[in-house]
């Protein structure tokens, strides 16, 4: 009977969980312990210097000799929310390469944009094949009072109040570049001082 008991007492120890040293994921111990370390600080992100936004992704083919070619165009509207704006039109293979050549892109395209009273200085019209932009300087409070693409641009360029309206066709490129076309005519009045 006693062997008995010391046969069924043995399996008992060592049916118990190893410890982790053992494992070697341990404190410490066993084969190199823990290897994670501790938790590495990171690095604060920088702020960026533009804000951006997708304004269209859109998925274009190209028929090719061996069949279709398909890839992304990006277009991507960039501002710093203090007067200075950009577009670009990018294409690319994947989602994340053509967005990143737009914003590229953008940054050589930036403008600023004047303004009196926290607005635009005076009215003014454009067309960009077949989109037409009309822009209104508006009173404080107001707020930007435009939509689609030119809602974005105004928002991005950081015009606080502004009234606008897309007359033409309905093509986001054609309705960007015809708002900044809008803004590029832009001028502020020059004081004459008599000598």
């Amino acid at each position: 009977m006693e062997n008995t008991n010391a046969k069924s007492a043995a399996p008992a120890t060592t049916s118990a969980a190893p410890s982790r040293d053992s494992r070697g994921g341990g404190f410490g111990g066993g084969r190199g312990g823990d290897r994670r370390g501790p938790p590495r600080g990171r690095r604060p992100e920088e702020p960026k210097e533009f804000d951006q936004r997708i304004l269209a992704l859109d998925r274009v083919t190209r028929v090719t000799k061996g069949g279709k070619r398909m890839r992304f165009r990006a277009t991507v509207i960039i501002g710093d929310h203090k007067g200075r704006v950009g577009y670009g039109v990018a294409k690319a293979a994947d989602v994340s390469a053509a967005v990143n050549k737009a914003v590229t892109q953008a940054k050589k395209r930036l403008m600023t944009i004047p303004l009196v009273n926290e607005t635009i200085p005076h009215q003014v019209e454009s067309k960009f094949g077949a989109s037409k932009v009309l822009m209104k300087p508006a009173p404080k409070g107001t707020g930007v009072k435009a939509g689609g693409a030119m809602r974005v641009v105004m928002e991005l360029a950081g015009v606080p109040n502004i009234i606008g309206k897309l007359l033409g066709g309905k093509n986001k490129i054609n309705n960007t570049k015809a708002t900044l076309d809008a803004l590029q005519q832009l001028r502020l009045k020059k004081v004459v001082v008599n000598a």
